[in-house]
């Protein structure tokens, strides 16, 4: 029986799946951030046979029986990086074919049928990759603000600090926000609520964007504004990637992954008319199963067997196990 392993590594979280050539699922594993840019490669590591630990329990699957493995790993993006990622996967004692890529690469998989187009990532921060039929890649740097890379839970919050810092100072109008962020920091009046971010007592967190996600559908105009700059800026990474392959006349998939997009139209609807007005047969697609299923596939591949006919199967076993 072929069994084949599946890692999506993240800035939050790290899954491990595994399955049979069927498409069965044979485990599942999942615990925090493996992405080394903020835990180092240890951390990495420990994240990879953690996972993988809980994926195996359930059937006793050894490392040596692991037909063919896929990894998606955040903060793999530049070829210096290849050796310490590998090094760090070799603690898992694989003999089988593998292939690892970039995490940004794995809800394309995960999410078209084709196996080839865009996928927009809106998570811890965001990331935007492409390939052709051919092969030929398309990417953004996914090293976020420093780079202008922007729409992500992490630049959310950020332009939110910068909102309530605003209306602190006079600069710009009051917003709902403000005493969110006193409220979720224990903070009781908006010069010690910047006291605390400036002196970095309180550092910010990517999980506050699920309250600006909130605030804004509640209608409060500058929470809004923040959403519609988001969902702009993802846009023109997604756009990026389109004119690097040269898809703007042709019909193609567009997979939307990550956790923003589970959450709120508000961000969608921005991304969808930045998208359309450059490439107008584009296929939106939102990603509704774990990016994880996608490293499974990239595993079928590594073992060169042909995912096409999985593809269908596999996704609704892994709705059919509510994994999240």
């Amino acid at each position: 029986m072929g069994i084949y392993l599946g890692v999506d590594v993240g800035g939050s979280k790290t899954h491990a799946l595994l399955v049979d050539e069927h498409g069965t699922i044979l485990g599942f594993g999942e615990t925090g951030p493996g992405n080394h840019e903020s835990v180092g490669y240890d951390g990495l590591i420990n994240a990879l046979q953690a996972t993988f630990q809980q994926a195996s329990e359930k059937h006793n699957i050894q490392p040596n029986q692991i037909t063919g493995a896929g990894f998606g790993i955040a903060g793999y993006d530049w070829p210096s990086e290849r050796e310490d990622t590998l090094n760090a996967i070799t603690s898992l004692g694989l003999t089988c074919p593998l292939e690892v890529v970039n995490d940004a690469v794995l809800g394309l998989y995960a999410g078209s049928p084709q196996g080839w187009g865009v996928n927009l990532i809106a998570g811890t921060s965001n990331n935007c990759y492409g390939c052709d039929a051919q092969g030929n890649e398309g990417r953004v740097t996914g090293a976020g603000m420093l780079f202008g890379e922007n729409g992500g839970a992490l630049e959310i919050v950020v332009k939110a600090v910068h909102a309530v810092n605003y209306q602190w100072i006079k600069r710009g109008p009051e917003t709902q926000l403000s005493q969110r962020l006193m409220d979720i920091t224990g903070t009781t009046s908006l010069a010690q609520l910047m006291e605390s971010l400036v002196m970095e007592k309180t550092p910010l967190h990517p999980a506050w964007a699920v309250h600006v996600l909130e605030i804004a559908a509640q209608g409060d105009p500058v929470a809004q504004s923040i959403m519609h700059w988001a969902g702009s800026e993802l846009g023109e990474l997604a756009k990026a990637v389109i004119r690097q392959l040269q898809f703007e006349q042709i019909s193609f998939d567009l997979v939307l992954s990550g956790s923003l997009f589970q959450k709120d139209s508000i961000l969608f609807d921005p991304v969808k008319k930045s998208i359309l007005a450059l490439a107008p047969n584009t296929n939106l697609i939102t990603l509704d199963v774990p990016p994880v299923s996608g490293a499974a596939l990239l595993g079928m591949k590594a073992a060169s067997i042909p995912t096409s006919a999985m593809f269908s199967t596999l996704r609704e076993n892994i709705k059919a196990a509510f994994i999240h």
